[in-house]
């Protein structure tokens, strides 16, 4: 089987280019071992805090910090999206990847991003494999998951489909109370077509008190 390339570097280029955030303190929530973290981080100089429930996970994480120097900016957390113990008004940036799909109360855990973004901070959740990801590669990866999903049946499948529409994260925004987003792409398109592993990604701000 083709190794397909990684896609950590990718998916932090497409977020530093939409959001713009500014340095300061950066949130990957649902990080597992960092990898999203650790692409942010070596394009910035923010402090970059993983939140995951899986203590396992974390642990990886904080190896690899420590063997790249990065101990000092990567901060992990363990807990759930929907409970997070940070302060209100705390994060610059909260990204997001592959792992709202997971959470047992999505709108809340919209909530808490929203909760701990600082005024004029910037949240983006979804999916995807970022746009400079080779279409090939996409593609492929798309090809493999929805083979792996179908396996599980046809109710499976679409499940799986329900949850990555653009009509589903519209909804959850609008459950979570969010005014001021947008929504990018499908995270259902068919491996066949160019938008394939583009994903589907909610972005949002928080609006700056007295704006």
């Amino acid at each position: 089987m083709t190794e397909l390339p990684d896609f950590y570097e990718t998916v932090a280029e497409e977020i530093l280019c939409k959001c713009q955030p500014r340095e300061g303190v950066w949130l990957d929530l649902g990080a597992g071992a960092g990898g999203v973290a650790f692409a942010l981080a070596r394009r910035s100089a923010s402090t970059i805090v993983l939140v995951d429930p899986n203590m396992d996970s974390l642990q990886k994480a904080s190896g690899l910090a420590r063997e790249s120097g990065l101990e000092r900016r990567i901060v992990p957390i363990a807990a759930p999206a929907e409970a997070m113990p940070l302060p209100a008004d705390c994060i610059d940036l909260a990204v997001s990847r592959g792992s709202i799909f997971f959470w047992k109360d999505r709108a809340q855990g919209l909530r808490e991003v929203y909760r701990v973004l600082r005024p004029g901070g910037t949240a983006m959740i979804g999916g995807g494999l970022g746009a400079s990801y080779p279409q090939w590669a996409r593609q492929e990866f798309t090809r493999r998951r929805h083979e792996g999903v179908k396996r599980k049946g046809a109710d499976a499948f679409k499940r799986f489909q329900e949850a990555r529409s653009s009509q589903t994260f519209r909804r959850l925004a609008e459950e979570a109370g969010l005014i001021d987003f947008e929504v990018d792409g499908d995270g259902g398109a068919d491996p066949d077509t160019s938008q394939a592993g583009l994903g589907i990604w909610l972005r949002f701000r928080k609006e700056r008190k007295g704006v």
